[in-house]
């Protein structure tokens, strides 16, 4: 089974800041080891909000807002990742989408390049760079319910044009909340609820997909994976299974 353990933002990364040696270091440290053991399948840093762009659709119009975000409904129903020239060609295939599935709102972010923490230099010639697409639930996502055979045709058709473009890196559909389980840490303490989630009041920073037998296994890693990050709050979510 597949997991993802995603990590809430905090003012001082809104602000900008970039993470310090010992936190990139114990953060390297995990993934050695969830590679070690086989099961890693991904993960990811995101960009302020400043840098992206919050996209609703209703009835056919499109509202954008520029960043920084005001967290409102953040409970993901899963994302897209892409590599594009600009954010405006990633805000164009978010619509993309909308406009098969309707009624959505789709957050777009940077994800964070080696370069943007001061790992390695930055390229000089930098045609395109990677863009998070997450698009939010609602009750019909967290109900279940699998979308209408036509909507999943064209969704299909969309994804293998992306792909054909070499756009789409990375394409996650997430299982309901109550799926999931929520942690909470202060200190060394943590405290979890197991879902559904209500919602979420707070933005997403990034991510770790990995594989686990089950919930409870997962759940270890998730626990290990926010006090690495040094997150104050881990949702540990199914991913979709094709």
């Amino acid at each position: 089974m597949r997991f993802i353990a995603m990590h809430k933002t905090e003012p001082r990364w809104e602000a900008g800041a970039i993470p310090g040696e010992e936190l990139i270091s114990r953060v390297g440290k995990l993934m050695g080891e969830f590679m070690k053991a086989g099961i890693l399948l991904g993960g990811e840093g995101l960009r302020a909000s400043a840098q992206g762009v919050r996209l609703r659709f209703s009835g056919g119009k499109r509202t954008v807002t520029k960043g920084p975000f005001t967290p409102s409904n953040e409970l993901p129903a899963g994302f897209l990742i892409v590599r594009t020239a600009s954010l405006d060609e990633a805000s164009a295939w978010a619509s993309r989408y909308a406009s098969i599935v309707g009624d959505v709102e789709i957050d777009i972010r940077p994800v964070t390049e080696p370069w943007d923490i001061g790992m390695v230099p930055m390229p000089q010639e930098l045609a395109a760079r990677r863009y998070m697409l997450l698009y939010k639930a609602d009750a019909a996502s967290e109900s279940g319910r699998p979308r209408p055979a036509e909507q999943r045709a064209k969704l299909s058709a969309l994804f293998e044009e992306m792909s054909g473009a070499k756009v789409l890196l990375t394409n996650i559909g997430l299982r309901p909340s109550q799926h999931g389980k929520r942690y909470t840490f202060q200190g060394e303490r943590y405290s979890v609820v197991d879902g559904p989630f209500a919602e979420s009041k707070e933005l997403i920073a990034g991510y770790a997909m990995f594989q686990a037998k089950s919930l409870e296994e997962a759940s270890e890693w998730a626990l290990r994976y926010g006090t690495a990050v040094a997150a104050l709050e881990v949702d540990l979510r199914a991913v979709e299974e094709p």
